[in-house]
C-alpha cells in the first residue's frame, strides 16, 4: 500500500490506464520487485478501485488493472509464487533431534519445539507466544491468538488440538514443558528468531540442504492427511480458512489406507467429541 501510494498516489484516476500501469509495473520490477510482490500490489490496485466504485460512487476503469496484470504477465514480472513441497526425510529428522537433544550447551529445548511442530502444524512464532493461560488442560486444545490469515489477522484466534496423530505427542511434550517453566508465562518463552537461527545452525552442522523450520509445517499437515483425517478436520488443527490451500498435502496413495491405526483414530474421535462439547 505505501509502495502504491508512493508511486501513483498523486496520479489521477482518468489518467490511471493501462499503459500507466504497466509504465508503474515495469518500474517496480526495475526497483527489484519479483513477480509476486507485483501480483500483489496490482490486486491492492483493483480493491482500491472497486472500493472506491462500490463504496463512493467514483467512476474508476478496473478493466485497465485486469489488461495491464496479463500483459505483465506475458512479460514475465507478474506471476504466482512457488509452492514449497519440501518434506524432511525421516532420516533428516532423526538427525536433527539426536543433535539438538545431546546440545548441552543452549537454553532453548529445540528437541522438544522440533516435535513440538511436527505434532501441531505450528508456526514457529505461533510457538513462540501460547502462553499457558490459553492452554485448556481440561479439553486438550491451546488457543492461538491473532493467528496468520490473508485476509484477518487481528482478533483472529484459533482453537488447536493437541494431538498424537503425526508420530509425536503434542500434549506430553506440553506437560514436558510445563515442568520446565513452572507453567507460568509463556509455554516456550524464547524469542521465534532465536528458534529459527538455532534450526538453521543445527541444519548446516548437520550438512541438511534446503531445509526451513516452516517445512516442518508442511510435514505435520501431509502426516495428518496419512494419518486419515479429512480437510476439514486438518483445517482445524492448521488454521486453514481456504481448503483449497490444502489440497496439495492430500496425494496419499492407496496402500497408505491401510496403515490407519486403531489407536489415532480413537485419538482422533476423542478430540472431535471434545470439541462438540466445548
Amino acid at each position: 500500500m505505501e509502495a502504491l501510494k508512493r508511486d501513483l498516489g498523486t496520479t489521477r484516476i482518468k489518467r490511471l490506464d493501462r499503459a500507466a500501469i504497466i509504465k508503474y509495473g515495469q518500474r517496480r520490477a526495475k526497483q527489484g520487485a519479483g513477480p509476486v510482490t507485483l501480483s500483489v500490489d496490482l490486486s491492492y490496485l483493483r480493491t482500491v478501485l472497486t472500493h472506491a466504485a462500490a463504496v463512493h460512487g467514483i467512476s474508476v476503469d478496473t478493466e485497465s488493472v485486469r489488461l495491464a496484470r496479463a500483459a505483465l504477465t506475458r512479460l514475465g514480472l507478474v506471476g504466482r509464487s512457488f509452492e514449497r513441497d519440501r518434506r524432511p526425510t525421516e532420516d533428516e529428522i532423526d538427525a536433527l533431534l539426536d543433535y539438538f537433544d545431546n546440545k548441552s550447551n543452549t537454553i532453548i529445548p529445540m528437541g522438544r519445539i522440533v516435535r513440538f511442530a511436527i505434532a501441531t502444524a505450528m508456526r514457529q512464532e505461533e510457538i513462540c507466544k501460547i502462553d499457558w493461560s490459553d492452554v485448556d488442560l481440561k479439553k486438550r486444545v491451546v488457543l492461538i491468538r491473532d493467528r496468520k490469515d490473508p485476509r484477518r489477522k487481528d482478533g483472529n484466534h484459533q482453537k488447536v488440538p493437541l494431538l498424537n496423530l503425526a508420530g509425536f505427542d503434542a500434549w506430553h511434550l506440553l506437560l514436558e514443558q510445563k515442568v520446565l517453566t513452572g507453567g507460568k508465562g509463556r509455554c516456550f518463552p524464547y524469542h521465534h528468531k532465536s528458534v529459527g537461527t538455532a534450526f538453521r545452525r543445527g541444519r548446516k552442522e548437520l550438512g541438511i540442504e534446503d531445509l526451513r523450520f516452516h517445512d516442518l509445517r508442511h510435514e505435520a499437515t501431509s502426516r495428518l492427511f496419512e494419518a486419515g483425517l479429512t480437510i476439514e478436520r486438518v483445517a482445524l488443527v492448521t488454521g486453514h480458512r481456504d481448503w483449497k490451500m490444502l489440497r496439495r498435502y492430500t496425494n496419499l496413495k492407496p496402500e497408505d489406507l491401510h496403515q490407519l491405526q486403531t489407536s489415532k483414530q480413537a485419538s482422533e474421535e476423542e478430540f472431535f467429541r471434545m470439541l462438540a462439547e466445548d
